[in-house]
């Protein structure tokens, strides 16, 4: 593989998701999204609520229609889902009647459909080795914690052995000392396996610890990359390294100064609205006299 295509693996350029408003015109939730992504590079997207970060996510995985622009992996340009892109949900999305094991082997089934029945079962057993469910892999959903499971879905994304791996805020619903051990699965899985990976989330901490780059997004509607901050911690990542690390304060800090300054934005265009100028008719002259200017009343009432 050429080096160019290496440093580009991923592009994401001009990425466009419009949605129509109650009046038919198209809204621009995503406006404009660009970002190339190298070969095991992983990339966090962090933002406020409603910015689009998800959005990105599902269009780059092919499960929500492209309004404008592309997405380009490993040099093809995508046109819907794929094996080739593997989706972790925050919930983990398990088929309650089947097995650890029987749910990521429906996933390697259909992409290795020539393999026999026992290399697949040795590929879904070694990736819920991985994950820290060895001893699980024949439970069901309901025997299993919401960490276990999550384990579960993650092994099933690994298993693939897919391009790139989609992140969406997979630790959301866990306690902290779940979501960190999580963390650092999914960090010694891609440093074996350099997975080429995209992390939507909300929190700064996880961001920091667990990604290569930060892409920091406008606000919304018309959200695009708003910074990127590259992060200055070699692989393999050990937590209290990176917390001891002496930029680690300065770019936390940074981060969430850029977050706060983009909630203040917000919150000034909202109060930022024109005022609305009332008409006073003192006496019958100052009524509108002539057709035209009923009907253009007329026209304003309707638009409103």
């Amino acid at each position: 593989m050429s080096n160019n295509l290496q440093d580009k693996y991923v592009e994401i350029v001009n990425l466009v998701k419009a949605y129509p408003n109650p009046f038919g015109e198209d809204i621009r939730v995503v406006d404009g999204f660009d970002l190339r992504i190298k070969q095991g590079e992983m990339i966090g997207i962090l933002g406020h609520s409603g910015c689009g970060k998800s959005t990105v996510l599902t269009m780059v995985a092919g499960l929500n229609a492209i309004s404008g622009g592309n997405v380009i992996v490993a040099g093809k340009e995508i046109d819907g889902a794929g094996p080739d892109r593997s989706v972790v949900f925050q919930s983990p999305c398990l088929f309650p009647w089947m097995t650890a094991l029987g749910n990521v082997m429906l996933g390697v089934k259909r992409v290795y459909p020539h393999a026999s029945k026992k290399e697949r079962k040795e590929l879904a057993e070694y990736y819920l080795n991985q994950v820290g469910l060895a001893d699980a892999m024949h439970k069901y959903p309901r025997e299993m914690s919401g960490g276990m499971q999550q384990r579960v879905g993650i092994a099933r994304a690994i298993a693939l052995k897919p391009k790139m791996l989609l992140l969406d805020e997979p630790f959301g619903r866990l306690d902290s000392l779940t979501r960190m051990e999580l963390q650092d699965v999914i960090i010694d899985i891609l440093n074996e396996n350099k997975v080429t990976t995209l992390l939507v989330t909300h929190d700064v901490d996880e961001a920091i610890y667990m990604c290569d780059r930060i892409v920091t997004m406008t606000n919304g509607p018309h959200a695009r990359v708003g910074r990127i901050n590259e992060m200055p911690f070699e692989r393999p990542r050990i937590r209290q390294e990176v917390l001891d690390h002496p930029e680690y304060y300065n770019i936390r800090g940074s981060l969430i100064q850029y977050l706060e300054d983009l909630e203040h934005e917000k919150e000034k265009q909202g109060q930022e609205k024109p005022p609305v100028e009332e008409e006073t008719f003192n006496d019958q002259d100052d009524l509108p006299k002539t057709p035209k200017d009923k009907t253009e009343k007329s026209e304003l009432v309707f638009m409103l």
